[in-house]
């Protein structure tokens, strides 16, 4: 079973931990780390997303960001990073090739499967821009189906009016596109 750290609305663990399942079934606040792989192609600034799989027990076959996870207990936000940007795509990334890129907040309930699943989370946002031939990806199958690379505007102009194909949170994308146009300071959100 998968233990969580409580943590407080900074992302701060309060010393309490959880089991992911009791996370999810209460809407306990904890904490993920996600990690935004972007290039540049023809001037447009695209993102790797990631099609989930269709076990996932939350917004199963839709494209969400690169690479995403809880960190477990006892873990900090960076190493959680690496680690699931080696356990979903393969990319071995050494921690200088992950740029901290600020933090959001987020909350919400949704049924899934006839669940209710509660989300209630702290994520720290991690860019990494380095080459990457998704072709040579060796690709979690537990976890992700495909990978693909939209167009950034094109994805946070999308999920502005559907989000029939992409569950990328709002918040995510946010931090992402401040921290492109400025690569100086993290943002919180």
């Amino acid at each position: 079973m998968e233990y969580l750290d409580i943590c407080d609305e900074k992302g701060l663990p309060t010393g309490e931990t959880v089991s992911r399942e009791q996370a999810h079934r209460d809407g306990i606040l904890h904490r993920t780390a996600h990690v935004w792989v972007v290039r540049e192609c023809a001037g447009q600034k695209q993102v790797l997303m990631q099609k989930r799989s269709e076990e996932k027990d939350s917004f199963p076959g839709m494209y969400d960001t690169s690479s995403a996870g809880h960190i477990p207990a006892g873990s900090e936000p960076l190493p959680s990073a690496l680690r699931e940007l080696q356990e979903e795509l393969g990319i071995a990334a050494d921690k200088e090739q992950l740029h901290f890129a600020g933090n959001f907040r987020t909350q919400y309930e949704k049924t899934f499967r006839g669940k209710l699943f509660r989300d209630n989370e702290v994520t720290f946002v991690y860019v990494y821009r380095e080459p990457v031939d998704i072709a040579s990806l060796t690709l979690q199958e537990s976890e992700v189906e495909e990978v693909q690379w939209f167009g950034l505007n094109e994805v946070y102009e999308e999920i502005r009016v559907s989000r029939a194909r992409f569950c990328v949170p709002t918040g995510g994308l946010n931090v992402l596109i401040r921290y492109l146009e400025n690569q100086e300071e993290p943002v919180n959100e």
